[in-house]
Formats: C-alpha cells, structure tokens, sequence
C-alpha cells in the first residue's frame, strides 16, 4: 500500500502542477457544460411558451371583407395591420422575410359566410422559419375557435343544441407529477454528469501512460522496486479523485443554475436539491473507477500523447449509447439493466429526478456491476504493465 500511496500523490501533486490543463479539464465539462444547458433550456422554454395577453401585428389582405372576423382577432390580441398588395406579393413578403406570415381574406368571404358556404381564409407562411411558425399556430388557434363560434350560431339560430355536434366529452386524466414531467426535460442530466466525470480524469490518464512513454520517464518508473501493479493502480486511484472532483463540480453548478429555469412555467418542478445532489454523487462515483481504469487501458496502448487523446475520445462516447438507445425506446428500469454502467446510473438518476422511491436491489445491483467491470479492467491494465514489451 505504501508504494500505491506514493505513486498517487506523485500523480496527484504532479497534474495539480499543470495549473492550465486542470483548470480546462474542470472548467470546460463540469462547469460550462450546465451553464450551457441552462441557458439553450431557458431559451427554448421561452420560445415555446405562447404569451396571449402580448400583442401580435398580422398584415392582412382584404381587411374590409371581414371586420367582425377581425374583431374577434382583435380580442385575442391580435392586430390586423396593412398588407402586401396582392396575394403574390404576400408569398414573395414571407420567401423573403420582410414578414413572417401574411392573412389573406378573398373578397367573397362575406358572402360565403351570409350564405352558410365555408368561406376560405389562407394564412400564407414559412413552416422553415421557426418564428413565423410559432405566430402561424398562435393564429391557426384563433382562427378555430372563431370557427367554432360560428357554427355554434348557425346550429343555434337554426334550433339546434351545439351540443349535438359534439357526441362525446373526452377528458383527459393525468397521472403524472411535476417532478416526473420535469424528467422530460432533466432526464439528459446523467450524460452530463457522466461526461464531467470522464473530462475530469481524461488528461491525467492520457498523461500518466502515453505521456510517459513519450517523454521517457517511463522505463526509470519500472525499473524503480516496486511491483508493477502498485505502480498503475496508484495511476488509477489518483485518475479517480480527479473524476469525482469534476463530478462534484458539476452537480454543484447543476443545483445553482436549475434555480434560474422557469420550469414552473410548464408545470415541472426539479427534484434536485442538495440532498438529490448528493445522492447522485453517491450513485455515480463507482463509474468513475471504471471510467479511469478504461482511460488508462486506452492509453497504454497508444505511443504518444495526440495518439491517446484521439482513442481516449472515443471512450467519452461511449456512455452515451446506451443512454441513447433508453431514451429512445422509452425502457422502464428492470434489475436487470442494472447491470450494464452507464445506463444504470441513468435510470438512477431519472428515478431520483422524479422523486421515486431508490430500490435498494437496484442500487446494489448498479454499484456492484460498475465496480466490477472497472476492477476488471484495472487488472487487465496491472496485467499489461507486466510485459516486457510494454516499452518497444
């Protein structure tokens, strides 16, 4: 234990030294990475949010054909201003983006309407433009109801219940919390997690292997008493303090920056407190044995430092597939998807997001498997060291 203790404070002390890469290691992934999602979240929820008490100005053709029409746009907050001169100037208005979109009333929507003929209006816009897209349904919705309206009248003045148009009352019943609708959004947070952690230890596994063969420090290291497998174990253990100092740095910035999203405005309330934070510290440390132990495995078969960081790479990536594959098939957490890393800590974490109750087998299940492969996998490193030919 006394040379493992050695070579990982040396590791330790000596990536504390390369003040410039540790501090983009524990910049770039735990801290812009949440800044990052906060800000593209908050944007995106404010795009998607229709506000109806603001005003919107829609040019409109043919004005005078439908004033009631307009009135009724107008109680919606919705201006009616001066529009192109002819339907084909309109289209070429919104190729263009001079509008979003235009309204364009014929000059025989009112004697269609007096007549009980369905009267045509056409919204002219670019489905391309995710502005004019939002206003187009925000106008569509209007127009629907003052659809409706109508041919409630008409049903009315002809003695007729509305309701006889509307055989049957669907109501919706939702089953679902606020925190558990918060997962849609929050549900991504375990990549980031995932990602920090590796970014936090990537540069010192990649220095502490490739980066020694090349500068050639590494055959004085080997030839030095001690067991080879106390020499990369020490390597592993010091890659995995870096990795739970990113992780810790970017639950952190998660707790802060989730107090800055309007996710009340949708109906979501984040599960993730201090207590949550720390739970989820918990939950996904042991990847980071298995995630330095991997790096490391990578690493030490490349010849140079650029060598490793292009395969070490690839090993961020791979976290990511087995999430990706949940997310889209919608999988409920079994036991059995325990066993594979990554994704275990996924479901975790979603459950923790949604204010679940943990099942302790589950947990069991996910720490064990995690900690095994990454065992595994430092014993294959500590059976690499070995060879002779690990120099040549």
């Amino acid at each position: 234990m006394s040379a493992i203790r050695a070579v990982f404070w040396k590791e330790v002390i000596d990536n504390f030294r390369d003040r410039r890469t540790l501090m983009s290691a524990l910049i770039m992934g735990p801290i812009f990475g949440p800044v990052l999602f906060a800000f593209v979240i908050n944007l995106s929820v404010k795009q998607s949010l229709s506000d109806a008490s603001v005003e919107t100005a829609v040019p409109v053709i043919g004005r005078e054909f439908a004033p009631n029409l307009l009135r009724f746009l107008a109680s919606e907050n919705i201006v009616a201003t001066e529009g192109p001169a002819s339907r084909a100037e309109a289209i070429e208005a919104v190729k263009s983006g001079e509008n979003d979109l235009v309204l364009v009333i014929p000059d025989d929507f009112g004697d269609d309407i007096a007549a009980s003929i369905p009267a045509t209006i056409e919204v002219v816009s670019d489905q391309a433009n995710t502005q004019a897209e939002r206003e187009s349904r925000r106008i569509l919705r209007a127009l629907r109801t003052y659809n409706q309206q109508i041919a409630s009248m008409r049903l009315v003045a002809r003695g007729i219940s509305p309701g006889v148009m509307r055989p049957l009352n669907i109501d919706t019943v939702d089953v679902s919390t606020p925190s558990g609708r918060s997962a849609i959004l929050l549900g991504m947070l375990s990549y980031f997690f995932l990602f920090a952690l590796l970014t936090g230890g990537m540069n010192l596994a990649i220095d502490a292997t490739a980066g020694e063969r090349e500068r050639g420090s590494l055959e004085p290291l080997l030839c030095l008493p001690v067991v080879r497998d106390h020499l990369i174990y020490g390597k592993i253990l010091a890659t995995c303090v870096f990795m739970a100092i990113s992780l810790s740095l970017s639950l952190m910035t998660f707790f802060f920056v989730l107090r800055f999203l309007p996710l009340q405005e949708l109906g979501m309330t984040p599960n993730f407190g201090a207590p949550q934070a720390v739970i989820a510290f918990l939950l996904l440390l042991p990847f980071a044995l298995l995630g330095a132990s991997l790096m490391t495995l990578v690493a030490s078969f490349t010849r140079s430092y650029k060598e490793a960081q292009t395969w070490v790479s690839v090993v961020l990536l791979a976290p990511t597939l087995p999430i990706l594959v949940v997310s889209i098939l919608m999988v409920r957490s079994t036991t059995e998807l325990m066993l594979v890393p990554s994704l275990s800590q996924h479901l975790l974490l979603v459950g923790l997001i949604k204010n679940e109750p943990l099942n302790f087998l589950d947990i069991a299940t996910s720490v064990s498997s995690t900690l095994f492969l990454g065992a595994l996998c430092a014993l294959l490193c500590a059976r690499l060291y070995r060879r002779e030919g690990l120099l040549g």
